[in-house]
């Protein structure tokens, strides 16, 4: 079993015990925090539903991201990922929830926001954490690694610990 496999089994034993569901909302990995959570059988007991909000426009229309914070903060931002956890949790219903939004290459970095540059954000209903990461790599490996910081916050964050300390 992947690494990632792994941390989504576990997730799902820790979510399942808790009586708990999780919901997602995405934008660089387009799904794949969704798909590794659903490669599991029997995900239905915890997963919620998962939002791939990809443009600026399903963020807000999906989640309701305030659209002026696509032209003062921009997508990649604490902001915007936590404005995103927020959405996903009150239209799914999911006590948790994980965001995220990055710049996976190999186009579209700045010298503020360069490629690999990824905001996080994980959320309990009364908690709300985010962190930046710069994950090293080409668009693949960006992204996998975006999964799997994803999921081990999720850990993190049922196991009443800090999210952004792991």
């Amino acid at each position: 079993m992947d690494s990632i496999s792994h941390l989504a089994a576990q997730l799902g034993r820790q979510l399942q015990a808790a009586g708990a569901q999780v919901s997602t909302a995405e934008s660089c990995t387009g799904g794949g925090i969704a798909e590794a959570i659903t490669r599991i059988p029997g995900s239905s007991a915890w997963f919620e539903a998962g939002y791939v909000t990809y443009s600026n426009a399903q963020k807000s229309k999906q989640l309701g991201v305030p659209a002026e914070l696509f032209g003062t903060v921009g997508a990649v931002s604490r902001e915007v990922v936590e404005a995103m956890v927020r959405g996903a949790q009150a239209r799914s219903g999911a006590r948790y929830a994980v965001a995220v939004s990055g710049v996976a290459g190999p186009d579209g970095g700045s010298a503020e926001k360069p490629v690999g540059t990824v905001w996080l954000a994980w959320g309990d209903g009364e908690r709300l954490y985010s962190m930046r990461k710069h994950f090293p790599g080409d668009r693949g490996e960006v992204r996998r690694q975006t999964v799997e910081a994803a999921l081990a916050g999720l850990l993190r964050l049922l196991a009443e610990e800090n999210p952004v300390m792991g």
